[in-house]
């Protein structure tokens, strides 16, 4: 089936209405920055969002289910668990333009709440996800994608290759693309050169300079794997 051009989401920008503290650490972001000034296109297909730590992908891409209605914890829009509340308050500045019309689903998986996440659905009345626990963290994360990202929707996901193994992140790999030839739109926040491999994905980077549209070839963390690689002699000894 091939991919169709309708996307659930148009683009996130700052509600007129929002109050907002530029001086917030999280508005100096300048990725961040970014998005409130200008507000940011998301495009149909697979986005990653790619940066070093503290670039603000992980800010965005909670921000972003925040806006669109979803438990910033990971979930759907029904999703009412909790931890410790660690997120920053994009998303009650964000407005999400939508596409009218047609129902999309929506779910988030977060890689470091994940726990919480399966506690939550194995609790309630007859759930069939109560052997999430059971499985490896990595078994576990891919089954409950299987699971709950299907069809036509939009998707998030926080850094999954976090809990996979190589091979597994080839199995993710091959479920982008089936969600996206199925219609879905996905924004995955990321470090991994392998997911990014994926052709004819859209490439945000992330860093001091805002957010730029890349390649996969002109990623930095993809330079940094090659030379790394190839020489991990020359890393080793600049560390010692």
């Amino acid at each position: 089936m091939r991919s169709s051009p309708d996307r659930p989401v148009r683009r996130i920008e700052l509600d007129p209405a929002a109050e907002v503290d530029r001086g917030a650490w999280w508005a100096t972001i300048p990725a961040v920055a970014a998005v409130l000034e200008q507000g940011l296109n998301i495009p149909a297909g697979v986005t990653f969002l790619v940066g070093e730590n503290g670039s603000g992908k992980s800010t965005l891409i909670e921000a972003l289910a925040a806006a669109h209605g979803l438990n910033p914890e990971g979930g759907s829009r029904n999703a009412r668990h909790s931890s410790r509340a660690s997120e920053s308050p994009l998303g009650a500045a964000l407005k999400v333009v939508r596409t009218p019309g047609r129902r999309a689903n929506a779910y988030f998986l977060r890689a470091e709440t994940m726990h919480g996440l399966y506690t939550y659905l194995e609790n309630l009345p007859g759930s069939p996800d109560g052997d999430l626990h059971d499985r490896s963290h990595g078994e576990g994360f891919l089954e409950l994608l299987a699971r709950k990202f299907n069809g036509y929707g939009f998707y998030l996901m926080d850094e999954p290759e976090a809990p996979l193994s190589f091979t597994s992140t080839l199995g993710l790999l091959a479920r982008l693309e089936a969600l996206r030839a199925d219609g879905a739109q996905v924004v995955v926040a990321t470090h991994s050169p392998i997911l990014t491999a994926l052709p004819g994905a859209t490439i945000l980077e992330l860093s001091s300079a805002g957010i730029r549209r890349t390649t996969w070839d002109e990623l930095e963390i993809v330079g940094h794997w090659r030379r790394f690689l190839a020489h991990p002699q020359g890393y080793l000894r600049a560390l010692t």
